[in-house]
């Protein structure tokens, strides 16, 4: 490891920054917003038009226009709109639904809640994203989908995870909820399977004051059947023509959305500025020998819904308390796959089948990537780690 002077070029020996810095800090972004949030949300109260109001129909809408989708279909959270997506194919009893173990555990428990069986497999690598070599190995006569999940920001390889899923004939259902706005070879998550999936959820990079989400597809015959699903199955009024869920989204979290989607280009460009130079700064202090760090693959926009570095050598949870200690925020994500999870053990995996996987949980740790995140901060990150080094 070549160990050089800090990336704000100061001495390694320096005493760490009191301040701190958050992995998260929504003040910083709701702040300048305030005021704007709460005269939208007043205009709701005052409307009476609280769920499916206009404010939803002009989310839909901006969703259609940003994402390049033909529909968008609002619901109660990410994780209904990946449960609505496989309720509108039919999944159930007796069938298979592949996805990776390495993700949020709504990729898989809405698969096992409507009785199907959640077929997990492995990553690649180098972007954290499913292996289309490992679904391709795990396609079977019970295959009734794939789901992609693009993993902290950047979207999986869809040409070939098209290919596989064309070749057994299931639709892709992209699990886009960390990655509104990324693409692959120009085209938009959420459009290049049947049904994309988005999560508003507040840590997201459009996040709203709750839980929110929506669907998008550009099949009208798709879209009519979500918007059925999302309201009971019901129309009209009390006539249920199918079993629907109750995932319809309320107007205050539309409102608030209708706000912060005016600066998610601007908050996009900012996360990815603070990881270009983060890139510089682990460079210069020698740090891109030691860590595993992330980067965009070719033919992708990034949008660094998190940044993720690898802490190989057994070293992560001694960096995270050296980190905590000088009140750095960092995550773990994840630290175990699915296929570990004990409510998942009935699925037979065992420790080593999915080997991808199980290295990416022992070494990942999340670093502040927030839009707002100075570059004294994240020279603050860096200079903490660049001690922790040094003093091994």
């Amino acid at each position: 490891m070549k160990m050089q002077t800090s990336p704000s070029g100061t001495s390694q020996t320096t005493a760490p920054s009191t301040a701190g810095v958050p992995l998260l800090d929504l003040g910083a972004q709701h702040g300048p917003l305030m005021e704007e949030m709460v005269a939208a949300l007043r205009r709701v109260c005052e409307s009476g038009a609280f769920i499916l109001g206009p404010e939803v129909t002009a989310l839909e809408q901006r969703m259609v226009d940003y994402c390049q989708a033909k529909h968008a279909i609002g619901c109660a959270s990410g994780s209904d709109a990946l449960l609505l997506a496989l309720m509108a194919y039919d999944v159930g009893p007796g069938d298979e639904v592949i996805v990776p173990s390495f993700t949020f555990f709504a990729t898989a428990s809405a698969v096992a809640r409507l009785g199907a069986a959640p077929v997990l497999a492995d990553i690649d690598p180098e972007s954290f994203n499913l292996d289309p070599a490992s679904v391709e190995s795990r396609l079977s006569p019970a295959t009734k989908a794939i789901i992609p999940v693009h993993l902290f920001g950047q979207c999986a390889d869809m040409d070939a995870l098209e290919a596989v899923a064309s070749q057994a004939d299931v639709p892709l259902i992209e699990d886009a909820a960390q990655a509104i706005g990324a693409e692959w070879g120009g085209r938009r998550a959420g459009t290049m399977g049947q049904i994309g999936c988005f999560s508003f959820y507040p840590t997201k990079n459009l996040g709203g004051v709750g839980d929110s989400g929506m669907l998008t597809t550009n099949d009208d015959a798709l879209a009519d059947r979500l918007r059925l699903l999302r309201v009971h199955g019901m129309r009209p009024r009390y006539y249920h023509s199918v079993l629907g869920i109750n995932s319809r989204l309320d107007s205050f979290q539309a409102a608030v959305l209708n706000v912060k989607m005016a600066h998610l280009d601007e908050y996009t460009r900012l996360r990815q500025a603070n990881a270009a130079r983060y890139a510089t700064l682990f460079a210069k202090a020698g740090l891109d020998d030691v860590l595993g760090l992330p980067a965009d693959g070719p033919n992708r926009r990034h949008v660094w819904n998190q940044y993720v570095v690898r802490v190989p050598e057994g070293r992560r949870t001694a960096l995270r308390e050296h980190l905590a200690a000088d009140k750095i925020g960092t995550e773990i994500y994840y630290p175990m796959g699915l296929h570990e999870q004990e409510c998942f053990r009935y699925l037979g995996y065992q420790k080593g089948d999915l080997p991808e996987t199980d290295r990416a949980t022992e070494e990942v740790l999340a670093l502040p990537i927030f839009p707002e995140l100075t570059a004294d901060q994240q020279r603050t990150v860096v200079d903490a780690i660049a001690r922790f080094y040094e003093n091994l």
